[in-house]
């Protein structure tokens, strides 16, 4: 059967999938089977060619936008079709990285489902959903997704962006639940498997460095909240009107980020001239070196103070 790793990405995403990608690797018994590859925006130009067009997303049409931190979102549905709907395919963000063997995932029974993923916990009265940022794919059962002409449908309104990227186009029965350790969102302890650093305003790679992304759509006619947001947009445009990346509130994960990068950066993955230019771009923190300078090499890390190393 067919297996692949897929790792959805733009250029301000892209270090963080290259990371991603050789943390899989790394981390994995079965690094010479992996089959891992980088879905990158720039190679699907129906993305590109929707830049400015307005599209329906929750409550408002907003702007699609490739500058956006997460342009790449539309590709988590794509492993199917580039899988030519056989075999199983696992679909993560760019900012997930392995601790533990994502062949482990990849080889799970599916009980018969199409899709495994985990569930987002609901917040502010708004209920839970499905995480479709790691997910393991049955291909063969997913032959309605073809990204394209679903993106395209987000323009006319037939679909509605957050409805897609929440599963909710799809039978519930067909969907099942996978551990939380295998999408452990900004969570890390000895059951992690696959760490997300899902809380933008805290990436360890971009802390300082200015917000570049929309922020989630809180509008309500009865929300406070959603009149600020709605009145800052339209008086400092699509991005947030100040701020900047904070510091991750677990230094653990940080030194876990930059000790899986200067990994990545020993074996070639990520090359100094390649992380000079992300800095200058502002898609890496500018004191990305002195933080490398004092993270541990990976085989000396120790995550969970209880000497247990990263490598093991």
């Amino acid at each position: 059967m067919k297996l692949a790793v897929f790792i959805h990405t733009n250029e301000r995403q892209y270090v963080g999938a290259l990371v991603s990608a050789h943390s899989m690797r790394r981390n994995s018994k079965h690094p010479e089977a992996l089959d891992i590859r980088i879905l990158h925006t720039r190679d699907f130009p129906f993305l590109a060619a929707r830049q400015g067009q307005k599209y329906k997303r929750g409550s408002e049409w907003r702007e699609w936008r490739m500058d956006d931190l997460q342009s790449f979102t539309p590709l988590r549905f794509a492993p199917p079709e580039q899988m030519g709907f056989e075999g199983r395919a696992v679909i993560v963000d760019p900012d997930i990285f392995a601790v533990g063997d994502v062949w482990e995932l990849l080889a799970r029974d599916m009980g018969g489902k199409s899709i495994l993923c985990r569930k987002r916990p609901g917040k502010e009265n708004v209920p839970g959903h499905y995480a479709t940022s790691c997910m393991l794919l049955d291909c063969a059962k997913l032959k309605h997704w073809r990204v394209e002409q679903n993106f395209a449908e987000l323009f006319t309104g037939e679909r509605d962006y957050a409805r897609w990227i929440e599963l909710e186009y799809e039978d519930p029965a067909t969907i099942g639940l996978f551990e939380p350790e295998w999408n452990d969102f900004d969570h890390l302890d000895e059951k992690t498997k696959l760490i997300h650093n899902t809380k933008r305003h805290t990436q360890p790679w971009k802390t300082g460095l200015p917000i570049d992304f929309v922020e989630a759509d809180k509008f309500k006619l009865w929300s406070p909240k959603g009149w600020i947001q709605k009145v800052q947009r339209s008086l400092f445009g699509h991005y947030r009107y100040s701020g900047t990346y904070k510091p991750h509130p677990d230094p653990r994960q940080e030194r876990l980020f930059f000790a899986l990068l200067k990994d990545a950066m020993k074996a070639g993955v990520v090359t100094d001239a390649m992380l000079e230019a992300e800095m200058r771009a502002n898609h890496v923190r500018h004191d990305a070196r002195e933080v490398l300078a004092r993270t541990p090499d990976w085989e000396e890390l120790d995550l969970l103070g209880r000497g247990m190393k990263a490598a093991a």
